[in-house]
């Protein structure tokens, strides 16, 4: 099946997007070229988080018991498992859970 130019692979997205942080955080484009880039940014998001999302989806369902309820077993790599030594991956909320703060005056 024959993909669409502008529909990469989620690996490829990513990758596009890096590039294309990189080069909006160097500040030195003009503001239309700017916007061309930011929008191409948000369409690769786009992409790389329903591609996410479909895999979960694969995943809860290879990981589905007999009775249909998800058995969730929590991943750990040998770099996470105790006395492993692998990075520290910083804590990101969820899309769109990014609300502001209650108003402690109110």
């Amino acid at each position: 099946m024959a993909r669409n130019s502008k529909t990469p692979e989620f690996e490829q997205a990513l990758e596009e997007l890096e590039k294309l942080v990189e080069t909006l955080e160097r500040g030195d484009l003009p503001l239309e070229e700017a916007l061309k880039r930011f929008e191409r940014g948000v369409e690769l998001t786009r992409h790389c988080q329903g591609a996410l999302k479909a895999a979960q989806q694969r995943v809860e369902i290879l990981l589905r018991r007999n009775n249909g309820e998800v058995e969730a077993t929590p991943f750990v790599s040998e770099e996470e498992a105790p006395g492993g030594s692998g990075p520290e991956v910083p804590f990101a909320p969820p899309p769109g859970s990014l609300a502001a703060p209650p108003d402690p005056k109110s």
